[in-house]
């Protein structure tokens, strides 16, 4: 069993942590882009699915092809943010279950899934997963600016052609300037969003 997390930690990983948009002019290295994923992985899916694909766009060029399907008010901090992460689903996630799975016949048995079934069970778990990247990010130093404001159906055509995967969102990282972050928002009390049954 795990002891709580110091307060500095849970100050980093939630409390002091913000979405942001301006950033500084720091290169993220590949082998910290690794270790989000090396931490994020072993964090729970339905039937241990993990649907959740990540793209990491850090080229010019690949910026480039992200550009266009971007709405007008994410251009600017995508462009400046060190990366953009596309986090992604996909729907056929069942081919990795014999490695996923001890269990016998797991990949046979989502295969018979119906199309919505499978929607359901991608996107659910792999917007789980989007969390706990962002989670790992903030854990690993790293600030985040996670978004939705894109052209699904074009980042999906430009990156994802010929396949079964489906952008969910983006998330934009590196290392916060603090410009464009704006004052914390309300949050909700406990006994607004909660009970104890």
């Amino acid at each position: 069993m795990g002891e709580p997390l110091a307060a500095d930690a849970l100050d980093q990983l939630f409390r002091n942590a913000h979405t942001h948009r301006g950033w500084m002019a720091q290169r993220i290295a590949p082998e910290t882009l690794l270790q989000i994923y090396e931490l994020m992985r072993w964090c729970p899916t339905i039937n241990n699915i993990c649907p959740a694909r990540f793209w990491f766009v850090v080229t010019k060029e690949a910026k480039e092809r992200l550009k266009r399907y971007l709405t007008p008010g994410n251009v600017e901090q995508t462009m400046a943010a060190p990366a953009t992460a596309i986090i992604a689903y996909d729907l056929e996630f069942f081919r990795f279950m014999p490695k996923l799975s001890p269990k016998p016949g797991a990949r046979e048995s989502w295969q018979k899934r119906s199309a919505t079934e499978l929607q359901e069970a991608a996107f659910r778990s792999g917007s789980l997963q989007a969390g706990y990247f962002i989670m790992a990010a903030r854990a690993l130093g790293l600030d985040c600016g996670p978004m939705s404001g894109f052209d699904n159906t074009g980042v999906d055509r430009e990156f994802f052609a010929g396949t079964a995967v489906k952008s969910n969102l983006l998330c934009n990282l590196g290392y916060g300037d603090g410009t464009g972050v704006r004052p914390r928002a309300g949050r909700l009390d406990f006994d607004d969003a909660c009970k104890i049954i």
